[in-house]
């Protein structure tokens, strides 16, 4: 049986900054249209956080029944390494979605959406066809698709709509930025996988480009976000503040230009997951001043 420790774990805790981000990212540009609300947006971090979770169950158990995972770097396989039941595993992501479900239920109410319900029904849908199903959509190569969609245009989005009732041209930019920072985080968490994948007939993004073109990838998923994020200083000049961020993206850029692979990527999949809470917190504070 495992342990709390091991439960955690599995739970992937440093993807958790890619569901904070964009949430950041509406509230700062609800707050740049003058209608920033701290109870929709706890509440849409609430969404974000249980449905990261959910999804990073879901994968370690559909993975691991599929025997993708048995040959894998990176945090521990709670079904692959048998510390637990296939069967609790798939529990614990339907009891995360089930949680994102109530803080979902509770925005519509707080923010008057109720047609968000259909979002948050394709959210989970998305979450589990991931790597469920008979033909998941992550081993065709469409998962960066799904992320850009879920974890940065709906999320940065939604957030700003159940507080300001419009969708801005910051939030558009931001949820764009911070939708290409989860892609980033995808491919190198890909590019790391891809021996094993190849081996499992996962067919990634990584996978169908090659190596090389997964790292050009990597970078351009890194540096766009830096220009857009700026862009936003056409209507709040702080936003400028997203330049700090060139100090990180480079220290970052070099592990891949130098072609680091297997367990020399887990820094850069850690770090990636910094630099995305970073940005969301530059442009939050950018967008709210």
């Amino acid at each position: 049986m495992a342990t709390a420790a091991e439960w955690i774990s599995g739970a992937r805790p440093r993807t958790l900054p890619a569901a904070a981000a964009p949430v950041m990212v509406g509230t700062g540009a609800a707050a740049e249209a003058g209608s920033a609300a701290w109870l929709p947006a706890l509440l849409a971090l609430g969404v974000a956080l249980a449905l990261q979770v959910g999804v990073n169950f879901a994968n370690d158990y559909s993975d691991g029944v599929r025997g993708t995972d048995v040959d894998r770097v990176g945090p521990m396989r709670l079904t692959a390494s048998g510390a637990a039941v296939p069967q609790a595993v798939k529990y614990a992501a339907f009891g995360s979605f089930g949680v994102a479900a109530l803080f979902g239920l509770a925005l519509c109410a707080v923010s008057g959406q109720w047609w968000l319900l259909a979002v948050g029904v394709l959210c989970v849908l998305a979450a589990w066809y991931y790597t469920g199903g008979r033909k998941p959509y992550g081993y065709l190569g469409f998962g960066e698709v799904a992320v850009f969609v879920f974890f940065g245009l709906v999320a940065v989005l939604g957030t700003t709509y159940t507080q300001a009732g419009v969708v801005t041209w910051p939030a558009l930019l931001g949820a764009v930025g911070v939708g290409l920072i989860a892609c980033a985080l995808l491919m190198v968490n890909n590019l790391r996988d891809i021996p094993g994948d190849v081996l499992a007939g996962k067919k990634t993004l990584a996978v169908r480009i090659g190596d090389y073109r997964a790292r050009r990838a990597y970078l351009a998923l890194l540096w766009i976000p830096l220009a857009l994020g700026m862009l936003c200083a056409f209507w709040a000049p702080w936003s400028l503040l997203v330049v700090l961020l060139a100090g990180p993206a480079a220290f970052l850029s070099l592990p891949i230009l130098a072609g680091a692979r297997g367990k020399l990527l887990i820094p850069v999949l850690a770090g990636t997951g910094l630099y995305e809470l970073g940005y969301g917190l530059l442009l939050w504070f950018g967008l709210s001043i």
